[in-house]
Formats: structure tokens, C-alpha cells, sequence
């Protein structure tokens, strides 16, 4: 990178303590959102009245060390080792739980800011799906959890996404206007069909809707779609006689991956473009973390076909509308300079996943991979490891932060 730069890191992580989801709980959810039970030293969830394993261990300690899977997403075990000896496990870090000491392992690691999303938190709209009230409850006390211990914009360095569910639109619209309130400079929406309490779900890009996407395009801050349980194995995956919950990926059925992979994050771009949210509130503009980026290739080929054979349905070509509203933080495995010739340089995104496993154990080290992996110039890597981010989220470009 060039020397005047620090990295923005789209996509880190926290660890929640286990009153994540009940230290601000409306008493009258106790019974229908998360519930923590304990067993001697065991901790299991219970969400929506089920048992849910999600997390296997809620208590996050000890938790895997971070890139310790990294070969394995890269394809590259050396031969003769079993991919399952390279987890590794260690006691949890203050730096996981607590920002302060999160600034400092940030300056250690050579990073400017991040953008921090949740771990447990990614399951449970799924696992509450069939209750929208405790659903909405929920995550409102899950966001005044996270207002608590990490804040929305911590010296403007950490930046937490609260966790926004449309299944009430009304209560999403109310929810939204309080963590802007509060700071709030990125939200978190589950890239998945809106609950709706029943079997049948809402796309995304439902006019029901509405009032949410023109609130938090008014507001000027990016919608976040980062991985998660997005129902896809209770639908999908249990139809061709596969688990209806989601799995660690070390643990499911090999068929469980090739079917799910990607398709998630696909559709909600979908229904975001084919069902007209960009072309209703222009100024929109949303991320997608932690899914990779090969659904890109295959979406612009679904949506060319489409706007083929229903022109009418687009107001303008479909990849115009994803170079102008999507940004995106890819898998560092990735052919980037594919997706660059795609999307543009100017919407690719630098996130490391950290401290996940099968993230990057030095998130600064994308810089090289960037230069020798993908060769890209370096107002290039400036572009995704800096400038990006800092446009999207309203952060300084060049300068470090407070400079």
C-alpha cells in the first residue's frame, strides 16, 4: 500500500457474551426469544423455544484461533493431512469482547478502522422466524447490547452494525431511526426471504419495504448483507434429505455446501434489483460481506437472460444498476480481477473476516496478496484496502483517521 495509507477492514468480528440478546429484553419475550441454559459448565441456546446450535459453544472460550483454517479455504492442504487437524482452539482474548482492547490490537495489526459484525447474532432471525414480535424485541435488545459494550462509532474507528429485521416494517422503520439516533453508521440486514411468521416469506425488494430502504437512503449510510443462516438448509438442503439447520461447515454433508454456496446472497441481490429497490430509492447503496463474490458472474448472467426476455421489468441494464448500488468484500481465494472487470475496482472491498478461522490471521497481509496473487497497480490496492470503505461508510480517504 502506498505509505500514507491504513487499511479499512469491512468485515471483523466480536465474540457476544451470553446476555447478548436478554440484558435489555422486554420481560415479556423471556419464553419466546433467546434463553441461555446452563448445565454445570455446559451453556446451551434456546431460541423461539428450541434448542439451537448455531454456535456450539456460546461461551466462545475457548474459541478457534484466528486464519487457522485459512488453507483449507484456499485449497491448499498439503497432501495426507486431514483438513478437520487444522482447527485450533485458545482461550478467548479481551481483544474479541472488549473495544479498547480491540483499538489496540488494530494498531498492532496496522488497521485504520473496522466494520464489526455479529457471530451469534447471524443465526437467530432465522431461528425466530416463526414469532415476528420476538423476532423485532430481539434484535432491538441486541442492539442496545451492542450499544453498550462496542458503541455504533467508536472514535470513529470501530464501526458496529446493528442487526435490522423487515419483518415488521413499521417496527424496522422505528429501529432504524433509533440507532441513527445513536451513531449508527452501517446497519445489518440478513441476505435472506423476510419472515413473515408463516411458511411463506417476503422478497426483499416488496414495496412492504419501502419506508425502511428510503429511510436508510435519506440517512446516506450502507445496508450490510453479511453471511449468516439464511434458511437456506430448512429449505433447500432439507429437501434433498439434509440437515434443516444450519451446520459448522466442518460438520455437514459435503451436498449441504454445493447446494447452498452462494445461493443466498445471489437471490437477495435479485430481489433487490428485479423487484426495483434501486430504481424506488436511488441513492441506495448496500454491501455484501463474507459471501464471497462468484455469485456475481452467475447473477449478471440470470439477470441478463431476464432483462432478455422481460425488458420491461428493468429500468436499465441490470449490471448498471449492480455497478451503482453494490459493493463488495470477496473471498481473498477469489479471482479478482475477474470480478474487478465485472464490477469495477472502484466497488471491491477489503474484509478479512477477523478473528474467524477461516479468516486471515493478519488482516494487513491482503495488501501483498493483492499485489502478487491478483496483480493489481497500487492505486488499485489503495482503492480496496482504504479508499472504498472510507467513501462508502464517510470516512476519511487518505489520511488516517483523527489526522
Amino acid at each position: 500500500m502506498s505509505e500514507h495509507v491504513r487499511p479499512i477492514d469491512a468485515d471483523n468480528h466480536y465474540y457476544e457474551s451470553l446476555d447478548a440478546f436478554t440484558r435489555h429484553l422486554d420481560p415479556a419475550f423471556r419464553d419466546r426469544g433467546v434463553r441461555v441454559l446452563r448445565d454445570g459448565k455446559r451453556v446451551e441456546m434456546v431460541m423461539g423455544g428450541k434448542l439451537n446450535r448455531f454456535i456450539p459453544n456460546p461461551t466462545f472460550d475457548p474459541v478457534i484461533v484466528p486464519g487457522c483454517t485459512d488453507l483449507m479455504f484456499r485449497g491448499e492442504i498439503p497432501e495426507g493431512v486431514d483438513p478437520r487437524s487444522l482447527q485450533q482452539v485458545a482461550p478467548i482474548d479481551d481483544c474479541y469482547r472488549g473495544r479498547d482492547a480491540r483499538l489496540a490490537k488494530m494498531d498492532e495489526q496496522g488497521l485504520d478502522a473496522i466494520v464489526l459484525f455479529p457471530t451469534l447474532g447471524c443465526g437467530v432471525e432465522q431461528a425466530l422466524r416463526f414469532d415476528v414480535p420476538a423476532t423485532m424485541a430481539s434484535l432491538t435488545a441486541f442492539n442496545r447490547w451492542l450499544e453498550d459494550d462496542w458503541g455504533y462509532s467508536f472514535h470513529d474507528r470501530i464501526l458496529a452494525a446493528p442487526m435490522i429485521s423487515l419483518a415488521d416494517p413499521a417496527a424496522a422503520v422505528a429501529e432504524v431511526e433509533r440507532v441513527l439516533e445513536h451513531g449508527a453508521r452501517v446497519v445489518h440486514v440478513r441476505p435472506a426471504p423476510v419472515p413473515t411468521g408463516g411458511p411463506k416469506g417476503r422478497s426483499l425488494g416488496d414495496p412492504a419495504h419501502d419506508p425502511v430502504w428510503a429511510r436508510i437512503a435519506e440517512a446516506g449510510i450502507p445496508v450490510a448483507f453479511h453471511l449468516g443462516d439464511s434458511g437456506y438448509h430448512a429449505t433447500v438442503n432439507a429437501a434433498w434429505g439434509g440437515s434443516d439447520a444450519f451446520e459448522p461447515f466442518i460438520d455437514h454433508d459435503p451436498l449441504q455446501h454445493v447446494l447452498i454456496s452462494d445461493r443466498a446472497i445471489h437471490d437477495t441481490m435479485a430481489s433487490l434489483i428485479v423487484h426495483g429497490v434501486f430504481t424506488r430509492h436511488p441513492t441506495l447503496k448496500v454491501m455484501s460481506i463474507e459471501n464471497g463474490s462468484d455469485w456475481v458472474f452467475t447473477l449478471l448472467k440470470d439477470l441478463k437472460k431476464t432483462a432478455n426476455q422481460r425488458p420491461w421489468v428493468f429500468a436499465e441494464p441490470p449490471l448498471d444498476t449492480l455497478r451503482r448500488h453494490v459493493w463488495v468484500a470477496p473471498y481473498y481465494e477469489d479471482d479478482l480481477a475477474r470480478l474487478a472487470g465485472a464490477i469495477g475496482v472502484e466497488r471491491i472491498l477489503f474484509g478479512s473476516d477477523w478473528p474467524h478461522g477461516e479468516g486471515l490471521a493478519d488482516p494487513a497481509a491482503y495488501t501483498g496478496e493483492l499485489a502478487n496473487d491478483h496483480g493489481f497497480d497500487q492505486a488499485a490496492i489503495d482503492l480496496i484496502m482504504r479508499a472504498n470503505s472510507a467513501e462508502l461508510l464517510g470516512l476519511p480517504v487518505g489520511a488516517p483517521i483523527g489526522a
